[in-house]
């Protein structure tokens, strides 16, 4: 099975690390480095990790779009970029002792309808063993330039598998299609039932996913919460509540792709059944969480063989 990533909003990201940094100061870095972020793209990386066929397709423009294309091909990450003219957003995460991460994202990428159509082609031309992953948030979905990409998603969801990690009116314009499967954050899932978010506690929880699994067209579904439990359905079955491992946390960053990615491996290249992916990715995303990188972490310790692309500052 091969896995294409999608990328609508592209990210050129230098990570910079301080000693210490303040509101109102000029603060002088001590290392940085740069990475192309987004996360299909961070989805790919770990797929490439775990020995998938997978190829990250992405809508790069003007001269941070040019810097990230350059990046994807010295780490050897198999892309397909689709060129837009208005520049890449750029974002930077910032660390420094006894501060949280913070991360600085530009403004959004806004895509060119002919880019778009590109892509819409590309995704008509893909051969039958494809499963096509949605990642990230998608800036204008609502306008007309994205209808070509509609269009190719609906002839897409009911022959390919479709599998979709978005947000706001994306997520529920997917979520009305035949997709594979649904990864969702606890407060998108609220607002897909109608709740508020501290009202789903456990009990409700369980009703709601079962609820929305009767529903939907949706095969599978898992809701996430950062650390805490991921909650998921199969059609069929019940609602199955796993608590991730405990670990000390370094970065955050990419943990959500990391999971997201050791899923898709396990559901369409393994066949594994859902409650055995989630069991499968949650320790690949802890391991992430605790490390500084973005799939970057040692897989030797899950007994998995380390197809580790190169990574490092460019």
């Amino acid at each position: 099975m091969r896995i294409l990533t999608l990328t609508a909003n592209l990210l050129a990201e230098t990570t910079v690390d301080y000693t210490a940094w303040h509101e109102g100061t000029t603060v002088r870095a001590v290392t940085g480095s740069f990475q192309v972020g987004g996360k299909g793209v961070n989805t790919s990386r770990m797929l490439r990790r775990l020995g998938v066929d997978t190829e990250a397709l992405c809508f790069p423009g003007g001269f941070t779009g040019a810097r990230c294309e350059a990046w994807l091909r010295a780490v050897g990450l198999p892309f397909r970029a689709f060129a837009t003219e208005q520049e890449t957003r750029a974002g930077w995460v910032v660390r420094a002792p006894g501060r949280a991460e913070t991360t600085f994202l530009g403004t959004d990428n806004r895509i060119d309808a002919a880019a778009v159509s590109a892509c819409a082609r590309a995704l008509d031309e893909a051969s039958d063993a494809t499963c096509l992953a949605v990642c990230g948030s998608v800036p204008g979905w609502d306008d007309s330039c994205w209808e070509p990409l509609r269009d190719a998603l609906r002839r897409w969801a009911p022959v390919h598998p479709l599998a979709v990690d978005t947000y706001g009116p994306p997520l529920a314009w997917m979520a009305a299609l035949p997709c594979a499967l649904v990864k969702i954050n606890r407060k998108e899932f609220a607002g897909l039932t109608g709740d508020a978010e501290s009202s789903l506690d456990d009990a409700r929880m369980e009703r709601c996913l079962a609820a929305i699994a009767a529903e939907r067209p949706v095969r599978r579904w898992i809701v996430t919460d950062g650390p805490r439990a991921v909650w998921s359905i199969e059609r069929g079955g019940a609602p199955v509540r796993v608590v991730p491992p405990r670990i000390h946390e370094v970065s955050p960053t990419g943990s959500g792709d990391v999971f997201f990615a050791a899923v898709l491996e396990a559901l369409f290249v393994r066949a594994r059944p859902l409650h055995e992916a989630v069991a499968f990715a949650l320790p690949l995303a802890a391991a992430n969480a605790a490390s500084p990188g973005v799939a970057d972490f040692d897989l030797a310790p899950f007994g998995l063989r380390d197809r580790r692309i190169r990574v490092g500052s460019f």
